[in-house]
């Protein structure tokens, strides 16, 4: 009976580096900048009462702060919070009108972040 031999593997710098085919190479890779801003937007959704806040803003024109509360089932002071993440993420505004501030979205961070994932860029 023969004893196999082992042969010791090559050194990591003598090695070759697999091929990737061109399939599994990406086309562009996002700027860490650009990485960091799309992730504080993912941060800020990833609650669903900012998510519930979001999809009543995509559908009106502007929504008043005073409406939030129990179309999300949070006090005023938590609403308030969540809003604050938001704008903070640049993914809405608001403008005080006497008591009330008046939310809407910024179109164009909602399709920067379309952008950003979509598919075959």
């Amino acid at each position: 009976m023969t004893t196999p031999t082992i042969t010791p593997a090559a050194p990591a710098s003598t090695r070759a580096l697999p091929v990737l085919n061109d399939c599994c190479t990406p086309s562009s890779a996002m700027s860490d900048d650009d990485a960091s801003l799309l992730a504080g937007a993912f941060k800020a959704l990833a609650d669903p009462a900012r998510v519930k806040i979001l999809s009543m803003l995509l559908n009106a024109d502007e929504v008043c702060a005073c409406d939030f509360s129990a179309s999300i089932g949070k006090t005023a002071a938590t609403t308030s919070h969540h809003l604050k993440l938001l704008r903070d993420a640049g993914l809405i505004t608001g403008d005080r009108r006497g008591t009330w501030v008046y939310y809407r979205v910024i179109p164009e961070r909602l399709t920067a972040i379309r952008d950003a994932l979509a598919l075959g860029r």
